[in-house]
């Protein structure tokens, strides 16, 4: 006691901390943590093989004389012969809003150098939507070029917008397309995306989704597993509604992936996701820490929604599993922030460790876990710089892309703000069982939307990372700061999802 009270009252809760922190228990914590950043390295270890390895047979291709390697890798794939018996896809694209990066990446979807027969269906809910004006433009400007229409889609009064618009679309697809490929508008297609989708499709009957993802800067989401950017599927599915995907979709969904997800779970339908499938994701440039946080509520309010018992159980397994993690993915660096501020406080002040009663175990374990981040951050930097040369070598007509817009520093605050903010974001949804998205707010029953209420002008004008207006009148974009520099980086991840074929 009267060493304790020769301390400074700072330096002596410091000091028991940090000697907390020695236990058992807080030993473990900080073991996991450790084990945590080392198996995310692994998984995105792995990621970067499958897709090196695809960059490597795509210059082998070039070497043996194939110069559209970035369309197919065997180039007698591009004779006539082969073309002409190519199926039909329709792409619907569910609009809302525009956004300072629409218009590029719609050229993007509709410049498809896909040989075989194409049609592309934008569907919004009204003329009213700042987006029906733009694509009616772009549609002009590319009307002798492609097959493209707009469709009115009317309010949703089942589902979500989204859902809606798609449903929609699916109504109005031609009547021999054999595919649909259901397109997220902030996405940036490659012009060999469709066909290399295509051939997988055709090369195995099994797959009931096909699916990819963005590339952008990564985040802690650990459990964003099925938030897709993209799903390609056999159109027959929606036309005698197998497996119950349009009623699963109409009758109260929310989220299409995750009804899309539990359906295939159920019947043990193959979701694939191949090499090639990593896309450009371009953000707002004007994004707002409010945003960020209403668009990690939608990735969190997702688990909220089910279609079946089993899916309700998969889901809070989840929301467990998930909150757990990420707070046992922060909680380390805390504990490692005290044992290095309570030595600093030693070696400043000139304690004697007997008389703070600390151990150099506290420093052991946050070098440990300083190693294991840097090996995380590693893999990271690596997956990242291989998926950034692949989305050059797939499209090489586009601006380049570079590692230079990545601040590595932020992104590992972003991995600790993120996971910190998860579960709080995870019990919030629980609780409310609502939420705001894009301007309509829905409500949940028994994992089902029940109500859903519009107030034009009444809430956001903004969507969250897609930074795109709602409404026709134009709002003033909100001033920089830290936190706003620091959403641009909370978004979806490299992991390996699902089935890598």
């Amino acid at each position: 006691m009267e060493m304790s009270a020769a301390l400074d009252p700072v330096d002596w809760l410091l000091f028991s901390l940090s000697r907390a922190f020695r236990s058992p228990l807080a030993v473990f914590v900080q073991i996991q943590g450790c084990v945590i950043c080392l198996t995310l390295a692994i998984g995105w270890a792995f990621a970067a093989y499958v897709r090196n390895r695809e960059i490597n047979r795509m210059k082998d291709a070039v070497k043996c004389g194939n110069s559209f390697a970035f369309l197919c890798h065997d180039i007698n794939e591009l004779e006539h012969t082969n073309q002409v018996n190519l199926p039909r896809v329709t792409v619907v694209m569910p609009l809302k809003g525009f956004g300072e990066h629409n218009l590029h990446n719609w050229k993007s979807q509709i410049t498809s150098l896909y040989g075989g027969p194409l049609e592309f269906l934008f569907v919004v809910e009204s003329t009213e939507d700042p987006a029906y004006h733009a694509v009616s433009r772009l549609i002009r400007d590319f009307k002798d070029d492609v097959d493209a229409k707009i469709i009115l889609a009317g309010l949703s009064t089942t589902c979500s917008q989204k859902i809606h618009n798609q449903l929609v679309g699916v109504e109005r697809m031609h009547k021999d397309t054999k595919y649909v490929l259901f397109l997220d508008d902030d996405v940036r297609l490659h012009p060999g995306s469709i066909g290399a989708l295509t051939a997988e499709m055709e090369k195995n009957p099994e797959i009931f989704i096909q699916t990819g993802y963005p590339l952008d800067l990564p985040s802690g989401s650990l459990g964003s597993y099925c938030i897709y950017e993209y799903h390609m599927m056999h159109a027959d599915d929606f036309r005698r509604d197998n497996y119950g995907v349009v009623s699963g979709l109409r009758d109260g969904g929310y989220s299409d992936d995750m009804t899309l997800a539990a359906i295939a779970g159920a019947h043990k339908r193959l979701i694939t996701s191949p090499p090639v499938a990593v896309f450009p994701h371009p953000l707002a440039s004007d994004l707002s820490f409010s945003r960020y946080w209403n668009y990690l509520r939608k990735q969190t309010f997702v688990l909220e929604s089910y279609i079946s018992r089993v899916n309700w159980l998969m889901n809070r397994g989840l929301f467990s599993f998930h909150c757990y993690l990420s707070w046992g993915f922060v909680a380390p660096y805390f504990m490692a922030a005290v044992h290095i501020a309570a030595a600093l406080q030693i070696y400043i002040k000139g304690y004697s460790y007997e008389e703070t009663t600390c151990t150099t175990s506290g420093l052991l374990l946050a070098s440990c876990l300083a190693i294991c981040t840097l090996t995380e951050l590693l893999s990271m930097w690596n997956l990242t710089r291989i998926e950034v040369q692949l989305c050059n070598m797939l499209s090489p007509e586009a601006p380049k892309l570079s590692l230079d817009y990545y601040n590595w520093s932020l992104i590992f605050v972003a991995l600790l703000v993120d996971n910190f903010l998860y579960p709080i974001s995870a019990f919030r949804s629980h609780f409310s069982q609502s939420i705001n998205w894009s301007g309509i707010r829905y409500h949940l029953k028994n994992g089902k939307i029940n109500k859903i209420e519009r107030n034009r002008g009444r809430g956001p004008k903004f969507t969250d990372l897609g930074g795109k207006h709602l409404y026709g009148k134009k709002g003033a974009p909100p001033k920089a700061s830290f936190l706003s520099s620091l959403a641009r980086s909370l978004c979806q991840w490299h992991q390996p999802k699902k089935y890598e074929v």
